[in-house]
């Protein structure tokens, strides 16, 4: 299981999906949508983990998803 974080790259322009404790990231795209998808298909081959989407602006995770394995948190209701 593997978990990644989506984080807007200022230097480079553009959205990063990055394994966590990866030196650099799994793949680079134009929108988090592409980053969000693409973290998500790299989960989902790892048999399973979180998905953390972060704030643009000051990089505070805003969304978190979990994939392939039994949510530790799920909604109530």
């Amino acid at each position: 299981m593997a978990d990644y974080d989506v984080q807007f790259d200022k230097d480079k322009g553009d959205w990063g999906a990055k394994r966590e404790g990866a030196s650099r990231a799994s793949g680079r795209f134009e929108t988090q949508a592409e980053a969000h998808a693409a973290a998500r298909a790299l989960a989902e081959n790892s048999g399973g983990g979180e998905v953390r989407d972060h704030r643009k602006d000051n990089n505070q995770i805003r969304n978190t998803d979990t994939v392939g394995k039994k949510d530790p948190y799920p909604p109530k209701g």
